[in-house]
């Protein structure tokens, strides 16, 4: 098999429906409801119109969270309020029903699934369809070594490509994004960092568990570390996966890109997906037209990573515990706006004046 290259996403990636959209906005127009009385929901209705192609945009009835797992050997230096090797935990919690986006989902009835690209863990601690597709257990702490091999990463893009086929086929009409990770949100700032030629210390967070200010300067010595080692392989995203990402965040790469290509949208959650966001617009600049920013979560990484992606959240309520939990947060807006868009009626046209 070839190596995979990302670049050839350009070319497989069309934007929504232009004209759709512009349909949605006339339709819009008609509406008893006067333009703007209805502030982002009349735009996310014209969005989602031109992402299923219909007019008035149809109701979410089958959306689907999916969250990557993995474990990041930079865990290890202390710049996680979580010890290495215990997002496991994390991905038990959320199967069990204890964790914010797994009572969030359920109240909603949305089903989660969890993909365990890299957890450094026994899978026998795990449910067999989480654990099967592992691509390896754990990752190199990206100060000193690379997160993967390339062959690696690329079998983890090919991963969340495969998952992103899967949910499309399956009839999933929207996927609120995010990670289970620890050790997640610096492998991210490195990657926001790197592409946005900015240092260690401007996108350094204090995590989704708020870490105090000496393992935030160990943390923000592994980013700097690490950018040394990116910045020579920006030119080759697979290449820059596998130096300072890791399984969990090539396969959420791969993810995008391929739902784009399926014309699956997508909301992300935070610095993690907003990062693989950033990688994956790099080798297709179409593709975060198919995304929406669910909510900001504070960290610093993801607010340039918005910005670059030219991306406005949905919610700006302070919630840090990551796990797609912000995104599900921003679901029954999407909803509300397909459902407002397709249900309220259009104005009658007025009688002609008498002679």
């Amino acid at each position: 098999m070839s190596r995979l290259n990302l670049d050839n996403f350009s070319d497989l990636i069309e934007r929504p429906d232009g004209g759709i959209r512009r349909a949605a906005e006339e339709r819009r127009e008609r509406l008893v409801v006067p333009a703007g009385a209805l502030g982002r929901l009349d735009e996310l209705a014209e969005w989602l119109s031109a992402a299923q192609a219909e007019v008035p945009a149809r109701a979410v009835e089958r959306p689907r969270a999916v969250l990557f797992a993995g474990d990041h050997g930079v865990a290890r230096l202390g710049v996680s309020a979580r010890e290495y090797g215990t997002a496991h935990e994390l991905v038990r919690a959320v199967l069990e029903g204890e964790r914010p986006v797994a009572v969030l989902a359920r109240a909603e009835g949305v089903p989660v699934r969890i993909v365990d690209a890299g957890l450094d863990c026994d899978e026998r601690l795990l449910p067999e369809e989480v654990v099967r597709h592992r691509v390896r257990r754990g990752c190199g702490s990206i100060g000193s070594e690379d997160a993967l091999t390339v062959e690696e990463a690329e079998r983890a893009v090919r991963l969340g490509m495969a998952v992103a086929d899967e949910e499309a086929d399956s009839g999933t009409d929207l996927v609120v994004l995010g990670d289970l990770s620890v050790g997640g949100t610096t492998a991210a700032a490195v990657l926001v960092a790197a592409l946005c030629g900015t240092d260690a210390s401007v996108v350094t967070g204090r995590g989704g568990v708020r870490i105090d200010d000496l393992a935030w300067m160990r943390k923000c010595a592994a980013v700097r570390d690490a950018l040394r080692r990116a910045r020579p392989v920006l030119g080759d995203q697979l290449e820059l996966l596998a130096a300072v990402g890791g399984a969990d965040l090539a396969a959420m790469t791969g993810f995008l890109l391929q739902s784009s290509v399926r014309r699956m949208p997508v909301v992300l959650d935070g610095v993690v997906s907003a990062a693989c966001g950033m990688v994956a617009q790099r080798a297709a600049f179409r593709s975060p037209d198919w995304w929406l920013a669910g909510q900001l979560s504070g960290e610093p990484a993801q607010a340039k990573a918005l910005d670059r992606l030219a991306m406005v959240p949905l919610l700006d309520h302070g919630v840090t515990v990551g796990e797609g939990a912000g995104a599900m947060l921003a679901l029954p807006l999407v909803r509300a706006a397909a459902r407002l868009a397709a249900e309220l009626p259009e104005r009658t046209a007025e009688p002609a004046a008498a002679e």
